[in-house]
């Protein structure tokens, strides 16, 4: 998988479009930012249910991707017209699957916040959140830049 998220969502909504009568589209916002490995995998594997979700089971005519890379924030939305969830589904996942549960443990595992509405023939939203700080990669300071600083540091 590439580092790039951004990608790899497009790619996965443009081959679950293909066949499909709804459309999808992806807007990204800010500029990109090289993720944590493992925030990057977790981001990709919900926005794959979610995804999946509102294909197979939406009915819907648009299902729209926004991924935002914030100072502070990482945040990545899913939405389409379709039917809604029930309300039961919504709260407990369907008996035996693990599509929604799932993507609630995988939020919390990597420190996120999953939200998800949805009303009867309105369709559904995904919201997922997790901090900056957790999710973008720092670029590594080399030891000769902290070299170069302590030297320059007068006594």
């Amino acid at each position: 998988m590439t580092n790039d998220l951004a990608h790899a969502v497009r790619a996965l909504g443009g081959e679950l479009a293909s066949g499909n009568s709804a459309a999808f589209r992806l807007v990204v916002e800010g500029q990109a930012r090289d993720l944590h490995p493992i925030i990057r995998d977790e981001f990709y594997r919900i926005a794959r249910e979610a995804l999946r979700n509102a294909f197979r089971h939406a009915h819907a005519t648009r299902i729209e991707a926004e991924l935002a890379y914030g100072p502070r924030l990482l945040r990545l939305r899913i939405r389409d017209d379709g039917d809604g969830i029930p309300a039961k589904i919504l709260e407990e996942g369907r008996s035996g699957h693990y599509g929604l549960p799932g993507m609630r443990e995988r939020a919390k595992q990597i420190g996120s916040k999953l939200s998800i509405w949805s009303r009867m023939g309105l369709g559904t939203e995904i919201d997922l959140r997790v901090a900056g700080s957790i999710a973008y990669r720092r670029a590594a300071r080399s030891r000769l830049s902290l070299f170069r600083k302590k030297s320059q540091v007068r006594l």
